[in-house]
Order: structure tokens, then C-alpha cells, then sequence
């Protein structure tokens, strides 16, 4: 047979503290259901940052395979025989690719961080502005 917990959980706590103050016009389900929904949107918030962390990893990792493809690619087009001049322009052209991919990634990751951060910070600020709303009803209820 399962054995309860000793000791009550936070709601339950304030479940009962709400209870027992028998204060008039304290609807306590009210004040639980608004900070569970404060909760919700903190792990919807939390999941989408999570989810956006990992797409932008999973992206920095694709960037870093075709770096060192091309970086390999490079290696080998210098054991290929030429003068001067040819391994020169081949450094210079590698250099350039270089210099364009890395802008080119930084601003996709920037993007990609920057509609991450947005997503999380919508969900948080949908439900402020419905808490807000539920505060005002509840306000209004009271008159």
C-alpha cells in the first residue's frame, strides 16, 4: 500500500490557508486557477526557449560539418600543383568564402536566436495581459 505524503503540497496549503481565513469576497479556486495559469505560460514560455535553443544548436552544428567540408576541400586543392600566384588566389578566394559564410551564419543564428526570444516573450506577454483582464473582472465583480 502506497504511503501519502507527510506533507501537504503548496496548493493544498493554500487551498487550506484560504480556507481558514473565511475572509468574504476571497474566491481562493479563483486566486489557484490564475497562478496555475501564471505556471502554464512560465513551461510554454520555458519549452519554446528550450525548442528554440535546440534548433539554433542543431543549426551551428550543420554550419561547423560544412566548414570543415570546405576546409578539407581547401587542403586538398593545395596539394593540387600551380604557381604562386594560382595557390594565392585560391587562399583569397577560400578566405573570402570564408568571411562571407561566417556573416552570413552569424546573421542566421542572430535571426533564428532573435524569433526564439520573441516566442517565449509573446507567450509571457499574452498571459500578463489576460491576468490583467482577470484582475480587472475580478475588480469589477467587487464594486
Amino acid at each position: 500500500m502506497a504511503k501519502r505524503s507527510a506533507t501537504p503540497s503548496f496548493m493544498d496549503m493554500f487551498t487550506k490557508f484560504g480556507h481558514d481565513l473565511k475572509l468574504p469576497h476571497v474566491d481562493v479556486e479563483a486566486i489557484l486557477d490564475h497562478h496555475r495559469k501564471n505556471l502554464e505560460a512560465l513551461e510554454k514560455s520555458a519549452k519554446a526557449t528550450a525548442a528554440g535553443t535546440a534548433s539554433v544548436m542543431n543549426r551551428q552544428r550543420e554550419m561547423l560539418e560544412e566548414t570543415l567540408r570546405e576546409a578539407t576541400e581547401m587542403a586538398r586543392n593545395y596539394r593540387t600543383p600551380g604557381t604562386p600566384k594560382e595557390l594565392i588566389t585560391r587562399q583569397a578566394e577560400f578566405a573570402r568564402k570564408a568571411f562571407e559564410s561566417t556573416l552570413s551564419n552569424a546573421e542566421e543564428v542572430a535571426g533564428m536566436v532573435k524569433k526564439s526570444g520573441a516566442e517565449s516573450i509573446d507567450i509571457l506577454r499574452a498571459r500578463i495581459k489576460e491576468a490583467m483582464a482577470e484582475v480587472r473582472d475580478g475588480y469589477e465583480k467587487n464594486k
